[in-house]
């Protein structure tokens, strides 16, 4: 799994759930963000401002 605003792997655990969030734009739909993406990037809206 791959983040959707870096495009670097993202971690998983070993039951393979990724280590990072969920965040939905207005239409619905996921994008997977990494846990360093969250920390450069404090807010929802600065988040999908970047991938977008």
């Amino acid at each position: 799994m791959k983040c959707d605003v870096c495009g670097d792997a993202v971690k998983e655990t070993f039951l393979k759930k990724p280590i990072g969030a969920y965040v939905k734009d207005a239409k619905g739909k996921r994008h997977l963000v990494c846990f360093s993406c969250q920390k450069k990037m404090l807010t929802k809206e600065r988040i999908l401002a970047a991938i977008k």
